[in-house]
């Protein structure tokens, strides 16, 4: 497919991870909208099939995120000195790590710094936005081993870290005195009481280094002809899915969540798809990134009117994720207002705001939707100014 002005970017891995930031809102659009929202639904063992439908397309973005943020930086190789590169992700991801912990967890409290009215305390959530930058601050020491030796570590990894499982501590998100040492965030997660800031980190990092140091050591695939690199794309994913599926369904390994059988062929179903995220095993990886793989194949079958929109929120990914937490929680308060409940009651996470606040699913899709078309200006326009100027700060958006 074409090439931007950045020479190391592909309009299919724009595409893709265009795709990817849409269906994210839809998550988020739940988590702000949704009457009685949960964090996992998916863990309700009541759930309806169209909310979970709902919920697990959602679980193909992180991955795919992480992914193709190492498959960026892999490319960038042909155009940087390994010390420039490790200057560029150490400092990017650092950046990453300070904009979560400021302006995003601002995004998801609507309170200062993420002050909460609930034990007066400063709730910094570290989510998918961190664990990017932690993993690109690994990825800057871990990339003069080469992309080959990165491309084995993050397989090791990814294949073997829920070895972990049965033996690493057990930790949990409710409050302080649910702290462990502070490397069990590296496969659980964990909250920290520092003073009275409560850092909670809901993504554990062990994985998701694994799974960026797996894209870029996999980026000479994109370097690839065209057809071949079609070939490649299709091929490991459809492997993955396979492995998905076989593993899956012999229960041996690969997920701490075992899936049984059920009178309901639904509920069965729901089950056998029903991997876990936090932290994001090898069944859950390869559950999504083989389906993204098959995409990323078939990238330019899919039609423009579908691929050039896709292709600009691809180009503009930073931009859309912080402005559409701000969107998402702004338009709450509003909702919540209308509904008859008070302003301040909506400056807290979500799993706070009252009871009897909400909209049903099919309101969760309409305010998606609102709430794509409201963003794709800004989108088109950091786009646009990303590709007529390459002043170093625009990397870094």
């Amino acid at each position: 497919m074409t090439v931007s002005a950045r020479a190391y970017r592909l309009s299919s891995i724009d595409m893709l991870r265009g795709l990817a930031i849409v269906m994210m809102a839809i998550d988020h659009s739940r988590d702000f909208f949704m009457s009685a929202g949960e964090l996992e639904p998916a863990a309700n063992p009541s759930i309806g099939a169209a909310l979970f439908v709902t919920r697990w397309i959602t679980h193909f973005c992180a991955p795919t995120f992480v992914f193709l943020a190492g498959t960026s930086a892999g490319l960038m190789v042909a155009r940087k000195s390994r010390s420039e590169l490790g200057r560029f992700l150490l400092s990017r991801g650092a950046w990453l790590i300070l904009i979560e912990a400021l302006v995003i967890s601002t995004a998801w409290t609507f309170s200062p710094l993420g002050m909460d009215e609930l034990g007066g305390l400063v709730r910094v959530p570290m989510q998918v936005i961190f664990a990017i930058g932690a993993s690109m601050v690994v990825l800057a020491g871990a990339q003069f081993l080469g992309r080959r030796a990165c491309a084995c570590l993050g397989a090791a990894i990814v294949l073997g870290h829920n070895l972990l499982d049965p033996v690493w501590p057990q930790t949990g998100l409710l409050d302080a005195s649910t702290s462990g040492p502070w490397w069990a965030a590296l496969h659980s997660q964990t909250t920290y009481l520092v003073g009275p800031i409560l850092i909670r980190v809901t993504y554990p990092l062990l994985p998701w280094i694994g799974v960026m140091l797996l894209g870029f050591g996999t980026a000479s695939v994109f370097e690839a002809p065209p057809a071949r690199r079609r070939v490649l794309l299709l091929a490991s994913g459809i492997a993955a899915t396979a492995a998905f599926v076989l593993i899956r369904a012999s229960g041996v390994y690969g997920d701490p969540n075992p899936w049984q059988g059920d009178a309901s062929l639904t509920r069965t179903v729901i089950d056998f798809l029903n991997t876990t995220k936090y932290p994001p095993s090898l069944l859950f990886l390869l559950m999504t990134l083989g389906p993204a793989a098959i995409l990323c194949a078939l990238a330019e079958r899919v039609p423009r009117f579908l691929s050039e929109p896709l292709v600009t929120f691809g180009r503009a990914p930073f931009a859309f994720y912080v402005a559409h937490l701000y969107l998402l929680h702004a338009g709450s308060a509003v909702l919540g207002v209308f509904q008859g409940f008070a302003a301040h009651q909506f400056l807290t996470v979500f799993q706070f705001f009252p009871k009897g606040y909400g909209l049903g699913l099919p309101g969760v899709y309409v305010v998606w939707v609102l709430v794509v078309l409201a963003l794709y200006p800004l989108c088109a326009w950091v786009a646009a100014l990303k590709a007529r100027r390459r002043d170093w700060w625009l990397s870094y958006l």
